[in-house]
């Protein structure tokens, strides 16, 4: 097959699977260009001729049973074998974004950070799906494959827009702490989650017809928990769908405040290469459904390393050391699904 896509939803007990057998999946520059389209998303943090819109045209859709999976009972996390963003690096780049935060140019940014793992000898990728898919059942999990994008695993809490065509939903969710902490939100949190909640109703606002908020209420994900607000709407004009995922992604969850200068400052200056991470995957306009999760707590699955992302949310009474342990908080998602494996 050319391309294919994996996701399985919070809860069900099998999975979907979407195969472009022939051609490759269409190629787009803009999120704009999805109104009127169909097929399964595959969208980067920053739309380029290198990491382009992927929408994948699957000819063969089919539904696949979890097998049983006996959760592991190590907790040793595999070492870090390759990472050019280790603790200094983070120090470096920390210092640069915050600079700018204290200094008033922006509100909020989102500062990430990749780690490499050697892959030698692994279990077979959607292997490593189908055990996401049991470890972490509250959560939305994903895997895709194309030549353009390469191959990529998410396991996401975050949805981005779900709809049927009339009736739609879309969260902000923000702020993180460790679930097992028994303090509640600290005021840095509930502000970098309310910047979140205050755009999407910006968006809403112009595109919508109507729409509500609800919450925010803590949620889990995994070893997690984030604030979340939910919005569903309702948009009588289908065509402007491409439209609002324009001026949703990124959102001030991956990005910052103001979202276009946020944008290019992190190009700029975050140095190293989203690529695919913290963009957003799923079906789009799907037998009239679609159901869209930004790409977070992922992995892009290369020829001899696993590369996982994490990134977190700063403001001006940010502190460093919490912000640092906070993205390897995140990054745990991904290296527990690493425990154990065959070789």
């Amino acid at each position: 097959m050319s391309a294919f896509a994996l996701i399985h939803f919070p809860g069900a007990s099998d999975y979907t699977l979407f195969e472009q057998t022939a051609g490759e999946p269409l190629e787009l520059k803009s999120c704009e260009e999805l109104s009127g389209r169909q097929g399964f998303v595959v969208a980067p943090f920053a739309p380029s001729s290198e990491h382009p819109i992927l929408l994948i045209h699957p000819d063969r859709v089919s539904l696949h049973k979890l097998p049983e999976y006996q959760q592991s009972t190590g907790h040793e996390l595999p070492a870090v074998t390759s990472s050019p963003y280790l603790r200094e690096a983070y120090h470096d780049i920390y210092t640069c974004f915050i600079k700018m935060l204290r200094g008033g140019r922006f509100d909020k940014l989102v500062l990430s950070r990749s780690i490499d793992i050697e892959r030698t000898g692994e279990s077979e990728p959607v292997e490593l799906f189908q055990k996401a898919c049991v470890v972490y059942p509250s959560m939305t999990v994903m895997m895709v494959s194309t030549k353009r994008s390469g191959l990529w695993l998410t396991v996401t809490p975050e949805c981005l827009l779900t709809g049927d065509g009339t009736h739609w939903e879309t969260v902000a969710l923000a702020g993180t702490k460790v679930a097992s902490e028994k303090r509640g939100w600290s005021d840095k949190e509930i502000q970098e989650q309310r910047y979140v909640a205050s755009y999407i109703i910006d968006s809403l606002s112009v595109w919508a017809d109507e729409y509500a908020e609800r919450g925010p209420k803590t949620v889990y994900a995994g070893h997690l928990a984030h604030l979340r607000s939910v919005f569903p709407f309702t948009m009588s004009e289908t065509g402007n769908v491409g439209k609002l995922l324009e001026s949703l992604h990124p959102t001030p969850a991956v990005c910052g405040v103001p979202k276009d200068e946020a944008f290019h400052f992190i190009l700029g200056n975050e140095g190293h290469d989203r690529s695919y991470y913290s963009g957003f995957m799923g079906p789009f306009n799907l037998k009239s459904q679609t159901n869209l999760y930004v790409t977070l707590r992922c992995m892009q699955i290369l020829g001899d390393r696993y590369r996982l992302y994490a990134g977190g949310g700063l403001l001006t009474d940010s502190d460093e050391e919490q912000e640092w342990l906070e993205t390897e908080a995140k990054l745990d998602t991904m290296r527990a699904l690493l425990i154990n494996r065959k070789s």
